[in-house]
């Protein structure tokens, strides 16, 4: 059975929507070995998984700030002291692996798992990156090949014209802003590099598995997105990479991990459903009440909860 090794001693998985993440991520001056510029990311994520997914909280790792009522597990409540952080460690076919967010089903083990990578400089190194990529998932569905994979990657939109301003300032300047050729990942036009570009098509070759016959080497979902570090716009994504007809935009990589996750282990095996569906949240569970006990400090802006009323909706059973 895979392992828990985060614990209440690493830092613990706080309430994170979207842009807060990659602001986070853009603008850390943080040295990149000590994580903290990605957490947020991670937080971002397993946050989404409950809210959006209906993943229950003690599913998710890192343990999100939520939980549910012992009574009515449709009851979500935001719950900062049930937060917990750390890496789920997962046994591969080649070796074992910590994983950034991880779901676990009671009897079933790892089912949907999700790789966040960033980079903030050193943009000649993406080769290494696609490799390590490529390893990972075939590693971890060797072993579970039902599981279904996400990797999401974000750079930092470092500009050129920013390079240029920045030669021509006073001595002293952040130390972030001191960047050479190869940390350049948007180009005086607002195109991204050719690196960038390359990363992109490569990326696009590792997503779409569909099924657990397909290659293991296959992502299920896959997205990619350049994060603005300065000004008003930081922790937004460049507007117009990846273009609309990219098969890895940011904007269905949840909804293309869902998807795969249902075919899977709820339509694909009825018996099971207890277990593996995903819950749709009560209207009135306490999370949702913004400021109120348990309520979210706001309301999530780059997705919508999963409440009752989208199953009523759908014909489906709450």
């Amino acid at each position: 059975m895979p392992t828990d090794r985060g614990g209440t001693g690493s830092a613990v998985c706080r309430w994170m929507d979207e842009r807060e993440a990659f602001r986070i991520f853009a603008t850390s001056e943080e040295a990149t070995q000590s994580q903290r510029h990605i957490k947020p990311i991670h937080w971002y994520v397993a946050c989404r998984l409950v809210v959006e997914g209906g993943f229950l909280p003690d599913e998710v790792t890192p343990h999100p700030p939520f939980s549910v009522d012992t009574r009515d597990e449709r009851r979500l409540s935001f719950d900062p002291s049930a937060a917990r952080g750390g890496e789920r460690t997962i046994l591969g076919g080649l070796k074992t692996k910590d994983i950034d967010v991880t779901v676990l089903k009671p009897g079933l083990g790892p089912v949907l798992a999700v790789s966040c990578k960033g980079a903030i400089k050193a943009f000649r190194n993406l080769t290494n990156r696609l490799e390590e990529a490529v390893g990972d998932c075939t590693n971890i569905h060797i072993t579970y090949p039902a599981l279904v994979a996400g990797y999401l990657f974000a750079f930092r939109a470092n500009r050129e014209a920013a390079i240029v301003a920045e030669e021509e300032a006073a001595a002293g300047a952040s130390p972030r802003r001191q960047l050479a050729a190869n940390d350049i990942a948007v180009g005086r036009g607002g195109e991204p590099v050719e690196a960038i570009m390359r990363f992109h098509y490569a990326l696009s070759e590792l997503t779409g598995r569909r099924g657990i016959r397909d290659d293991v080497s296959r992502y299920e979902s896959v997205a990619l997105a350049l994060v603005e570090p300065e000004g008003d716009r930081a922790g937004a994504t460049l507007e117009g990479f990846p273009r609309q007809d990219s098969r890895i935009l940011l904007r269905n990589f949840f909804s293309t991990l869902y998807l795969r996750y249902d075919e899977r282990y709820v339509y694909g095996a009825p018996d099971l459903k207890r277990i593996t569906r995903r819950r749709f949240w009560a209207e009135d569970s306490p999370a949702f009440a913004v400021g109120g006990p348990g309520g979210l400090p706001h309301l999530p802006t780059s997705y919508e909860p999963r409440l009752a009323g989208l199953a009523d909706a759908m014909g489906l059973d709450p």
